[in-house]
This record gives C-alpha cells, sequence and structure tokens, in this order.
C-alpha cells in the first residue's frame, strides 16, 4: 500500500486549467482516469487526509504510485480525451459497463453492392447502417419477416449468395417472394439498393407516407380492375402495419431522442436505455456496472453517455438525449454530443407531459433490470454458501451464520421512531420471522439508545421462550398477537403485502415462535455507537454465543465490539453483498412501517375514538352531514338519521364529539373575522 504524500505534485507545478489526469500503479498501469475543469483543485482533493476520503477513493490512492495529466483547452476536449483514454487503457477504478455490445441489432450492409439485412452484434462497423438495439434477437427475425414481404431485400449470406449465382437458381425465399433474387438478375444492383433504401426508411421512422403511397397504388389497381395487383398491396399494407404495431406509438410529435434512467445502490448501479425514433420505442438496452469509483447519479449518467455515444455520428446521436440528472457542467457534454451529431442536442432532464411518463417506464425497468441481477446472484446456492463462509472469515465466527438478523432504527425527525428485525436463514430473506418494533421507553431521537431497547427487548423475549419450553397460556398467546412484549413495547406480525400472519408465525400446534430461534450473527445499520449498544444490551442479559456487527452507510466498513478499526471486506466479495441485501432490506423494513404509523397519525379524527364505530359507519356519517364540524353540532335526533346508526350509537358519538370539542375559535383581531377551523 503506498503513501499519497510519496507521489503528491509539489505546490504550483499542477496547472489551473481544464486537463485529464491518469493515476497508475507501481508497474506502471493506468488504475484511474478523470477529467476537471480545473485540475489543481481536483487533483489536491485526492491528496488530502485519508480519513476524509471515501472508501474507493482511498483504496485507489493508496494503490496509485504516480500521476500525471495533460492539458487541454476546452471541457469539451477533456470529455473527448477521457473517453479516449478509458477505452485504451481500461482502468480498474472507472466505471465499466458490462454486456455492452451483447444485445443486437438490425443492420443493412449498405457499403456492399448488394446491401443485406441481418442480425448483428458487436461493435459497430464503417458503412452499416443500425437499427435497435433490440432485447432479443428473436424481435428482429419476426419485424424483418413482415418487411420482407414488401421490401424483398438480400438476407443470405456471402457463401449463399455466391453459391446461388453460380448454379444460377435462387434460394427458398427466392422463390416464395421473399427476396428479390439479385443473385440471378431478377433485379439490377441499382433496384436492390432503392429496396434496400426504402428499407432503411421505413424502419427510421419514416412510415406514413409510403403507406399512403401504397394505399393510393391499391386503388388505382383497384380501379383498373388489376385486383391481384390490389389484394396483394393490400396485404403488404397489413404486413407493414403489423411490423409498426410492435413498436407502440409513444411520443406523439415523433421525436427522436434516448432516453436514460438509473437505478443504484452503494455497491452497484443498473442504467436502462429505450432509443425512441419517430416517436415509436425502436429499442431497448440495459447494463449493470460496479460502482468501483465515488460516483452519484449525474456521473453515472455522464458515463453512460461516453459508452454509448462515444463511436457514434451523424444520426446515430439523437437530436435529444433525456436523463435522469445533469453531469456536472451540462454544457461541455451537451456540446460534445452536438459535435458528434453535427448539429444541435438536448440533453435535459423532462419535466411533464409524454416524455416525463415515458422517463418513469425506463426508471422501473431500471429498477427491475437490478432487482433481476441481485436475485440471480442471490438465488444460486454456491454464491450464497461462498458469500457466508467469506463473512465467517471475516469476523472470525466458528461456523457458517445459518441466521443471520438484522436491526434498522427509523424516525421522522425525530417522531414515530420504529425499528424493524428481518431475518435471513441460508442467505435467502425469510420474511415470515420479520418483526417490528415501536420505540416507547423514551420520546425523541437517539438511534443508539433505540438500538440497545430493541436488542434487549428481542432477546428478552427469546430467553423467556427458552424458559418456558413452549408452555404459554392463551392469554399470552393472545398478547402476541395484540403486540405488546414484556418490557411494554410493540412488535407488529412481522408480515407485508403478501407475506404470512399470525397464522404464519405460529408451529403446528398453534403456540407462537416468533423468538424462539436466536441467530449466529446480529447486524445493527450503523457503525461503532449501535455495535457498543447492540453488544452492551446482550452482555446485560448474559447472552455470549451470538456475535455483533454494525455496516456502515458506505457498506464497506463493518465494525466489530471493541474495535477501532473496521474490517473492509473486498469490493467483489459475495459476503460484502450479502451484508447489504441484508441491510437493504432492514431499512426497507423499516422505513415501509414508519410511514405506515405516520399515515395513521396524520388521517386520524375524533370519530375514531368512538367504541365500536368501525370505518363503514364513518364513512356514513361523513357522508351525511358533510364533515365533523356539522357532525359537532348535530343533535342525537339528527345523528339517528343517518342509515346504520341507532340511538344508542348516536348518544355515544355525540358524547365523545363533545368531550373532544375544539377549542373557542380564533377571531383576527385586525378584521373582527372569525377563522375556520383547520381541518374541517
Amino acid at each position: 500500500m503506498a503513501d499519497p504524500s510519496s507521489y503528491r505534485p509539489k505546490p504550483g507545478q499542477i496547472p489551473d486549467s481544464p486537463g485529464v489526469y491518469r493515476f497508475r500503479d507501481e508497474h506502471g498501469r493506468v488504475i484511474y482516469v478523470g477529467k476537471a475543469k480545473s485540475l489543481r483543485q481536483r487533483l489536491s482533493s485526492y491528496f488530502q487526509d485519508l480519513a476524509g476520503l471515501h472508501p474507493r477513493t482511498r483504496t485507489m490512492v493508496t494503490t496509485a504510485a504516480s500521476v500525471e495529466w495533460t492539458v487541454v483547452s476546452t471541457e469539451v476536449e477533456a470529455l473527448q480525451l477521457e473517453y479516449s483514454w478509458i477505452k485504451e487503457y481500461d482502468p480498474r477504478f472507472n466505471v465499466k459497463y458490462r454486456d455492452d455490445k451483447s444485445y443486437p441489432s438490425l443492420a443493412v450492409t449498405l457499403g456492399e453492392e448488394f446491401p443485406r439485412v441481418q442480425v448483428m452484434r458487436g461493435p459497430k462497423k464503417k458503412g452499416v447502417r443500425y437499427f435497435g438495439p433490440y432485447a432479443h434477437a428473436w424481435a428482429i427475425r419476426e419485424t424483418v419477416d413482415l418487411m420482407l414481404r414488401v421490401f424483398p431485400v438480400r438476407t443470405c449470406s456471402a457463401g449463399v449468395f455466391k453459391r446461388s449465382a453460380q448454379i444460377g437458381r435462387p434460394c427458398l425465399l427466392g422463390y416464395i417472394g421473399k427476396c428479390s433474387a439479385p443473385c440471378v438478375g431478377r433485379v439490377s444492383p441499382e433496384e436492390h439498393r432503392e429496396l434496400a433504401e426504402d428499407f432503411c426508411d421505413f424502419m427510421a421512422g419514416r412510415t406514413g407516407a409510403y403507406l399512403r403511397r401504397l394505399e393510393q397504388q391499391m386503388r388505382e389497381a383497384a380501379e383498373e380492375m388489376e385486383y391481384e395487383k390490389a389484394a396483394r398491396l393490400r396485404d403488404d399494407i397489413e404486413a407493414l402495419r403489423r411490423a409498426m404495431e410492435k413498436n407502440a406509438v409513444v411520443l406523439a410529435d415523433a421525436t427522436d431522442a434516448d432516453l436514460i434512467a438509473v437505478a443504484e445502490d452503494e455497491l452497484e448501479a443498473a442504467v436502462q436505455i429505450f432509443h425512441v425514433r419517430g416517436g415509436r420505442v425502436r429499442g431497448q438496452r440495459g447494463w449493470v456496472t460496479d460502482k468501483v469509483e465515488a460516483v452519484d447519479t449525474a456521473g453515472l449518467v455522464e458515463h453512460a453517455l461516453q459508452q454509448l455515444y462515444g463511436e457514434e455520428s451523424g444520426d446515430a446521436v439523437p437530436k435529444e438525449v433525456l436523463v435522469p440528472a445533469l453531469p456536472e457542467p451540462a454544457e461541455p457534454v451537451a456540446q460534445w454530443l452536438s459535435e458528434r451529431r453535427g448539429s444541435r442536442v438536448d440533453l435535459r432532464i423532462p419535466q411533464r407531459g409524454d416524455k416525463k411518463d415515458l422517463m418513469a417506464t425506463v426508471q422501473r425497468n431500471a429498477q427491475q433490470a437490478l432487482v433481476l441481477h441481485k436475485t440471480k446472484r442471490a438465488s444460486d446456492l454456491t454464491t450464497r454458501s461462498r458469500a457466508l463462509e467469506e463473512i465467517a472469515e471475516a469476523l472470525e465466527l466458528d461456523s457458517a451464520p445459518l441466521r443471520i438478523e438484522c436491526f434498522d432504527i427509523s424516525h421522522l425527525q425525530g417522531q414515530d421512531v420504529v425499528a424493524s428485525m428481518v431475518v435471513f436463514e441460508d442467505g435467502l430473506a425469510r420474511k415470515s420471522e420479520y418483526r417490528r418494533f415501536q420505540i416507547k421507553s423514551f420520546e425523541g431521537q437517539d438511534d443508539v439508545r433505540s438500538m440497545h431497547e430493541v436488542i434487549g427487548r428481542r432477546f428478552r423475549r427469546y430467553l423467556q421462550e427458552k424458559q418456558k419450553a413452549g408452555e404459554w397460556s392463551e392469554e399470552n398467546a393472545v398478547a402476541e398477537d395484540n403486540g405488546h412484549d414484556g418490557d411494554g413495547g410493540h412488535d407488529g406480525d412481522g408480515g407485508h403485502a403478501g407475506d404470512a400472519g399470525p397464522a404464519g408465525a405460529r408451529t403446528e400446534d398453534g403456540r407462537p415462535k416468533r423468538f424462539a430461534y436466536p441467530p449466529q450473527l446480529v447486524v445493527v445499520d450503523g457503525g461503532q455507537p449501535q455495535v457498543a449498544a447492540a453488544r452492551r444490551a446482550l452482555d446485560e442479559l448474559g447472552i455470549e454465543d451470538v456475535a455483533v456487527c454494525g455496516l456502515a452507510k458506505r457498506l464497506e466498513e463493518v465494525w466489530l465490539p471493541g474495535e477501532d478499526d473496521p474490517v473492509v471486506l473486498p469490493r467483489t466479495s459475495e459476503g460484502l453483498y450479502l451484508l447489504q441485501r441484508v441491510r437493504d432490506e432492514a431499512h426497507r423494513f423499516a422505513i415501509a412501517y414508519q410511514r405506515s404509523k405516520r399515515t395513521k397519525t396524520l388521517t386520524a379524527g375524533p370519530l375514531d375514538e368512538v367504541p365500536g364505530l368501525g370505518a363503514t359507519r364513518r364513512k356514513a356519517l361523513l357522508k351525511h352531514f358533510g364533515s365533523v364540524k356539522r357532525l359537532r353540532t348535530a343533535t342525537v335526533e339528527q345523528i339517528c338519521e343517518t342509515p346504520g346508526i341507532g340511538r344508542k350509537t348516536a348518544e355515544t358519538i355525540a358524547a365523545a364529539l363533545a368531550a373532544a370539542a375544539p377549542p373557542a375559535p380564533a377571531v383576527n383581531t385586525a378584521t373582527g373575522e372569525i377563522m375556520e377551523e383547520a381541518g374541517e
């Protein structure tokens, strides 16, 4: 590990101008490439106190052994040079998008004498017109099959084409009318090229004029009683419309745009791109990347733009690029895109209308891609086993932690403080074992104290169940279902939509099994203070066979009780990945519970306190009177007029509203106006 001060440039050596810099390791390999508006300011930020650097940045500067830079005249030149060097050196600490070349495109080889339509993957070639990329090759073949009826362009390989020309007989497609058979001279090279260009025009979105021309030809053929020709044209029009239906219109103004969305967590990010041409989604692609460097959403967008358009030019760069966040600064990137296209390119965030709605769809696709990527990793048994072994080795446990429990605290500005407990067994979430807690022993915000309380309550219940050996009275079982534990806290049933409720949290004989099983590892969301609080709670209960660790927000740091330095797992570690999933799930579950409590608090009203008055009759009362204010002034007889409300219930309602009557109305002293009651 190198000391950054050993290769730090001397004061005044770094120019205060735009440029691109490279960090090299001890073997001379480039490990990171970056650009800056001011090289002096940017490079100086790498040589501050190591404790103040992001963990990934700290790893990079301690791996490097030297730094060098190149001065350029503009930020656009810096962007171009950065892209060139990243492509050339493939630095290990730069963001890399996987599966960049794996998506198939529909290609037309206009550079050949007889252009060919085919599916192509890999780097783009000169003289080839590309459409897409598509998510699946079969989608391209379906579209081409419909289009060949109208545009019978060659699709065969060079070997088949040459063989047919030698024997003077076309292939099967030539006999069934899906190839114009230029190999045997049925059409001239010029006529075949015109067919290929018409094919490209149609795929590029210029469909309306062509369809109108075919419809006019069909009508003329019918008027001249050439019914076979008219029927063939009718079928051609129908085939083209079916091909168009595969790409539904999403933007009515025939927009040419690319929409880019990003879904990310602390370690990985998924990028999704929709290619819209002529108002239709013509292609889709997506990447997943490890966040090797410290980068935010705007940085990920900038890397994606470089990856997408670094080797493109002309119409391959659309007129408009819609993104979730603009790079900082955005002007050089927009200028770079405009130079590659040869005309103005708008780079912006959609704010309203159809484009914003479509961006939401792209964002959902990105989120699903990230979830699918994580699910594939999590579902692999070998991967899960390796993750548990890595955790055991890093934390120096006696065996792999087959049951992991993670705790997280959530609140809204110190109000409605709640906690969550999620359970992972053998590396998989066990949702029926999830638990929720209310913090009631104190008021206000104190995550450390809250963590101590929750851990203590959870393991106090474990000791109680262990002591009772399953002998529970019906009264205790009812208390469990109502969510009260022995020390006055609240534990929810642990479920959310689709999870098992109280029945799913019981054994076959009906006894509760909520806290019967201890974990081998307790993970808390936080650093040293939270870890110390959890360990103290376990020590107070005399529990020594449960390991504790904390996962800091940046996720690279795993804290152990009594240790001054964290355990840093490798970025590619499956153990770190599993700990991240556990932490994220605990955070999600806590947030969901906190929001549900907040919603109930905001929507609560005086009618909620009336005994025996359910939601249906509350709704009927509000519908009959219009507001709680009018209901409060009504007599018992008037309340009885509401359907479903008897006299006894009406008296209870009137008494409850009178007891909860608001204070005297406020008066505006300047105007004498009586102010309306808020919320009624």
